[in-house]
């Protein structure tokens, strides 16, 4: 299985806490989005996108598509349009089995989610982060509550059958009882999957210069265990099943592009800042909107870096991936997947980590425990 990634780097507003390269279109305040189609229009960008598009090897046919951002449904309706359209000259969709878009609540419409599922989108994931005022404010939202349950019903009005929803926990001043209530607000929703994620605080972002400068705190390790731990208790008790770290998914509705990632495949990213695995190379796009369209004007490369992992590097990353699937990997399939033994490569660290209690086996099968789970960057990092 192979997978494209095509990145929209707009938004409405760029959140407090945000990392990901996208570029605000809103010009003035924003408190509540209208879903009007009144976004400006991107005609040198979905240019430099279609050229990059035609530039894919022919020997590259994706199973899976995912639009990110960004927002993909803050482009203006005939942007959307006109991306589609693009899509379906260069790829064969009757080959795509599943294909996610992202949105946030305000940016959707009935007809943009006509023109996405008329397309062949079968899965929207939309960023709904809280249901609770204070913290949305906080995060920099640009939606309240309620137009997020009216996101999420528009969908299932408009006959979307695979809907996830992103929640995050471990905020500055949000109690153990909000995310409570976030839980139950989402699980009433009953979507078909549920991302939810701890709050990090990325280098650059406004929340870390907050932070730096002492204006707040980060929540303490207890209680984003205490609040991790409610997460995975509430969604386990809804029927939700947790694959991933931060992934849960009723039966069937895991995601599968999400997985690809996880299982090391292969994969294209398109638009600035997407990044690639094709082949044993890595490489990534510019992160600069500008300088992407720019340069492919220009019949320059749009990379940013381009590299070959050896051997070694390659497999002690593809046990990390694996790892944060709950189910791990086998020795077997380890050795399938890099030519390495599993424990002659990595089994001292394996060892010390299970008598740690962070990893456990069951037969060849390795994974993280439930105490792992929470510490698993530090666990990643020793790996590495």
């Amino acid at each position: 299985m192979s997978g494209l990634y095509v990145h929209i780097p707009f938004c409405v507003r760029k959140c407090l806490y945000c990392d990901f390269y996208s570029l605000p279109t809103a010009t003035g305040p924003v408190s509540r989005r209208i879903a009007a189609d009144d976004q400006p229009e991107q005609p040198a960008f979905l240019e430099a996108l279609e050229y990059e598009l035609s530039t894919l090897p022919d020997d590259f046919q994706p199973q899976s598509v995912f639009f990110g951002g960004g927002t993909p449904t803050e482009l203006s309706r005939a942007d959307l349009q006109t991306l589609l359209e693009i899509l379906k000259r260069h790829v064969d969709l009757s080959l795509v089995t599943e294909w996610s878009c992202e949105s946030n609540p305000g940016t959707l419409t009935e007809e943009k989610i006509t023109l996405l599922m008329d397309a062949g989108v079968n899965r929207f994931s939309l960023g709904v982060q809280s249901f609770d005022p204070a913290t949305l404010e906080f995060l920099g939202r640009i939606h309240s509550a309620e137009e997020a349950r009216e996101g999420f019903r528009l969908l299932r009005k408009m006959g979307a059958s695979n809907v996830n929803l992103d929640l995050m926990y471990g905020v500055p001043g949000t109690s153990i009882a909000v995310v409570q209530r976030d839980l139950e607000a989402l699980i009433e929703l009953e979507p078909d999957h549920a991302a939810c994620y701890c709050l990090i605080f990325e280098d650059g972002t406004p929340l870390t210069e907050l932070r730096n400068k002492g204006f707040l705190k980060e929540v303490d390790d207890d209680t984003e265990l205490d609040q991790y731990n409610l997460v995975r208790a509430s969604l386990h008790a809804a029927g939700f099943r947790h694959y991933e770290i931060s992934n849960f998914a009723k039966p069937g509705h895991e995601c599968q592009h999400n997985l690809l990632y996880w299982g090391g495949g292969e994969y294209f990213g398109v638009g600035p800042s997407a990044h690639s695995h094709w082949k044993g190379e890595r490489f990534g796009n510019v992160r600069d909107l500008d300088a992407y369209i720019r340069r492919i004007k220009e019949g320059k490369s749009q990379r940013s870096f381009s590299e070959r992992l050896e051997p070694e590097a390659k497999a002690r990353e593809t046990l990390v991936m694996a790892l944060r699937r709950l189910d791990g990997i086998s020795a077997d399939e380890f050795h399938r997947e890099t030519g390495f033994d599993l424990h002659a490569l990595c089994g001292d660290s394996i060892a010390w980590m299970q008598r740690e209690g962070l990893l456990e086996t069951e037969g060849e099968r390795v994974r993280l425990t439930e105490r792992g789970l929470f510490v698993s960057d530090a666990i990643f990092a020793e790996l590495v």
